[in-house]
C-alpha cells in the first residue's frame, strides 16, 4: 500500500489534493496540517497537527509514509507577497528544513514538491517551458524567490543524498475551497473578484490595467496533475508546469466573473485601482512537457470552473475568514507550521 503524506492538506490545494487520493484504492493518506481538518478528512485520513517546523514533529508526520506531497507554506494574493516578505520567507525556509530532512531520514519513494507559477514572474519567453528556468530572471518578490528556493532545496537533497523528487508548478489555481478576503488582494483574483460582484460593487475594481495575463487552473485539475506527476515513474527527478493552456486578460477573467454570478453583460464596467510593486504582467506556461511524458493535461474549461466556484461561494456562509498561513492563508500568532 502506498501511504502518501499530505502537509497543508487543509488549504484549497491540499483538501483537493487529499480528495484525490482518496478516490484511489491504492493510496492511504495522512494529513499534516495545524488548522482543524474537516470532517470528511477526520474520516478518511491519519491527520498530524504538529508544527512542521521544528524536525522531530515533521519526522513524527513523515514516519511510515512512502511518498510526500508537500504543500505547507505561506502563500496568498498579490498583498500577501509585499506585506510579509520576511515572514513568509522564514516560514517557507524552515518548512523545506523540516519536512525535505524528514523525507530523507524515512527514506521515502517520491517526494513531491508543490513549487508556484511566481518563479517564473519574470519571464520573458511565452508561453513557458520548464527548460527556460535557468536562462529566467530570478524572481523579484519574496514568495516567488521562496519557492524557487524549495526547488533548489529539492535538488540539493538529490544531488547529495538521492532524495527522489518531483516538483509541479501549478499556475493561477482557483476553485472551490478558498473564501475572499475583506481586504482586496489578500485572497486570489477569482475569489476577490466574485465577492466584489456579490457585494453589487459598481463598478468592478480590479488591480491594474487589466491587460495583464493568468493562466486559470482548476484546483481539481491542479490536485489530478500533482498526484499524476507523483505517482509516475516518468516524473522521478523531473518539474512540470501544472496548468491549463489557455491565457487570458485580467479584464477578460472579470469579465467571465461578472456573467457567472448572473449580472448584466452589458453592464460590465471596470474601475482600475494602483498596483503593487511585483504585478507579474504575463503569466502563459507552455504544457507539453507534463502531456508529452505523463499524458496529463487539465480538462476543466475556465467558464465551467468559475460557475462551480460562484455556486460553491454562494452557498458558503460568510463568516469571517480564518486568518491565513500556509495555503493562502494570512498568518496569525501561533497558527504558522503546517498550512500551505
Amino acid at each position: 500500500m502506498t501511504r502518501v503524506l499530505v502537509t497543508g492538506g487543509a488549504g484549497t490545494i491540499g483538501a483537493a489534493v487529499v480528495r484525490r487520493l482518496l478516490t484511489d484504492p491504492d493510496y492511504e493518506v495522512r494529513v499534516s496540517d495545524q488548522r482543524p481538518a474537516p470532517q470528511w478528512m477526520r474520516e478518511g485520513c491519519e491527520v498530524h497537527t504538529g508544527d512542521l517546523r521544528v524536525p522531530g514533529e515533521a519526522l513524527t508526520a513523515t514516519r511510515g509514509c512512502t511518498h510526500v506531497i508537500h504543500l505547507a507554506a505561506i502563500v496568498g494574493g498579490i498583498a500577501n507577497f509585499h506585506r510579509l516578505p520576511y515572514t513568509l520567507t522564514e516560514v517557507n525556509n524552515a518548512l523545506y528544513n523540516g519536512v525535505i530532512g524528514a523525507a530523507l531520514q524515512a527514506d521515502v519513494e517520491r517526494f513531491a514538491y508543490v513549487s508556484s507559477s511566481m518563479v517564473f514572474e519574470r519571464a520573458e519567453e511565452f508561453p513557458t517551458p520548464e527548460s527556460y528556468l535557468p536562462d529566467c530572471p530570478v524572481p523579484a518578490s519574496a514568495y516567488g524567490f521562496s519557492k524557487l528556493t524549495g526547488e533548489v532545496y529539492c535538488r540539493a537533497a538529490h544531488d547529495e543524498h538521492g532524495l527522489p523528487f518531483t516538483i509541479c508548478r501549478p499556475f493561477n489555481a482557483y476553485g472551490p475551497g478558498e473564501v475572499p478576503d475583506a481586504e482586496p488582494g489578500i485572497a486570489h483574483a477569482v475569489p476577490d473578484l466574485i465577492s466584489k460582484v456579490l457585494a453589487g460593487q459598481r463598478p468592478l475594481q480590479i488591480f491594474g490595467s487589466g491587460e495583464q495575463t493568468r493562466t486559470l487552473t482548476h484546483v481539481d485539475d491542479i490536485a489530478d496533475g500533482i498526484v499524476t506527476a507523483m505517482g509516475s515513474p516518468a516524473g522521478l527527478n523531473e518539474d512540470f508546469n501544472i496548468s491549463a493552456s489557455r491565457e487570458l486578460t485580467v479584464a477578460e477573467i472579470a469579465r467571465i466573473v461578472w456573467e457567472a454570478c448572473g449580472e448584466d453583460p452589458g453592464a460590465f464596467e471596470l474601475e482600475h485601482l494602483p498596483t503593487f510593486t511585483v504585478d507579474v504582467q504575463r503569466r502563459w506556461p507552455s504544457v507539453e512537457k507534463a502531456r508529452e511524458l505523463l499524458g496529463w493535461e487539465a480538462r476543466i474549461d475556465v467558464e465551467e470552473g468559475i460557475a462551480a466556484t460562484v455556486a460553491w461561494l454562494r452557498s458558503t456562509p460568510r463568516a469571517e475568514p480564518e486568518a491565513q498561513g500556509q495555503d493562502g492563508e494570512r498568518p496569525r500568532a501561533g497558527s504558522i507550521g503546517s498550512r500551505p
